[in-house]
C-alpha cells in the first residue's frame, strides 16, 4: 500500500531531516512510526501525503507515484497532521459536508458514515455548532472524523491520540483496525509507546532521519517493551544501516 524507497529530504544550511529512508507498509497494516522530536518522523509524513518536496527516492502509494501521479495518489490518501487547521467559521456538519463535496462522497454514503462517526465520537449532538466553540479534543474528533468518512486505502497519522479522551482513544483504535480489515493501512507516528505495542502489527524506529529499526512490533519488543527498546537504541545505537528483523510466518 505504501512504498518509500531511499528517501532524502534536507533543508536550509544541509541539515538532513530524512536521509536514505526506506519502508514498505502492506496491506491490513497498522504500522507505528516512532523517534524522538526532529528525528524526521513528520517530514516522512508530509512527503508521502504529497504536500512536501523532497530531493532523493521515490513514494508510492497504491502503486502510484506522489510525484508523478499527485492526484491519483491523494484520491486514495488521507493525511492529518498533530494540530489540523480546520474552518473554524463552518459548522461541524458544514465542515464534514465540504470535505464530502471535495471527495465526490454519495450523498447516502456520507450520511450514513457522518452519522456512524459521529455517534461513535459523541458528537452527533454539536454538529450543528461552529468548529470555533469546539475544544481541542472534539475538534481532533472532527478532524479524525473527516479522514474515515473517504474510507481512504492509507492513512496517515502525527500524533493521532494526543488530546483524545481515554474513550476516543478506544473507538479510534476500532475505526483504524476496520480501516485494515477493509484492506486499507495505517501509517502514524506517535510518542505513546504503549499504544503502539499494542496496536502495531509492525514498528520502524527513526534516529536523526535514518531508520534503525524496522518489524514485526511482537520481534522488536521480544520479552522486553517497547519503552526499553527505543530508549536502548535512542541512547546507544548511532542512524547508519537499518536492522530489518526477518518476517516468518508464525
Amino acid at each position: 500500500m505504501l512504498k518509500i524507497s531511499q528517501l532524502t529530504k534536507t533543508y536550509a544550511g544541509g541539515k538532513k531531516a530524512v536521509d536514505n529512508l526506506s519502508l514498505e507498509v502492506k496491506p491490513g497494516e497498522v504500522y507505528g512510526f516512532i523517534g524522538h522530536n526532529g528525528a524526521g518522523k513528520t517530514t516522512t509524513l508530509r512527503a508521502v501525503a504529497g504536500i512536501l518536496s523532497f530531493d532523493g527516492g521515490s513514494i508510492t502509494v497504491d502503486g502510484h507515484d506522489v510525484v508523478r501521479e499527485p492526484v491519483a495518489a491523494k484520491r486514495v490518501t488521507a493525511f492529518l497532521p498533530d494540530n489540523p487547521d480546520l474552518y473554524e467559521f463552518l459548522s461541524g456538519i458544514k465542515f464534514l459536508t465540504f470535505i464530502a463535496d471535495i471527495y465526490d462522497i454519495p450523498k447516502d454514503t456520507r450520511q450514513q458514515l457522518i452519522a456512524k462517526y459521529a455517534d461513535a465520537f459523541e458528537l452527533t449532538g454539536v454538529l450543528g455548532s461552529p468548529i470555533s466553540s469546539y475544544s481541542h479534543g472534539m475538534k481532533q474528533k472532527l478532524a479524525l472524523i473527516s479522514a474515515f468518512i473517504r474510507q481512504p486505502k492509507l492513512l496517515l497519522l502525527d500524533e493521532p491520540f494526543v488530546g483524545l479522551d481515554p474513550v476516543a482513544s478506544f473507538k479510534t483504535k476500532e475505526h483504524l483496525r476496520e480501516i485494515c480489515n477493509a484492506g486499507g493501512a495505517v501509517f502514524f507516528s506517535t510518542h505513546v509507546l504503549e499504544v503502539a505495542e499494542k496496536l502495531c502489527d509492525k514498528i520502524a524506529i527513526i534516529k536523526g532521519g535514518r531508520l534503525v529499526e524496522a518489524g514485526r512490533t511482537k520481534d522488536i519488543v521480544g520479552k522486553s517493551s517497547l519503552e526499553n527498546v527505543f530508549l536502548e537504541i535512542a541512547q546507544e545505537r548511532d542512524p547508519g544501516e537499518t536492522h530489518y528483523l526477518a518476517e516468518e510466518d508464525d
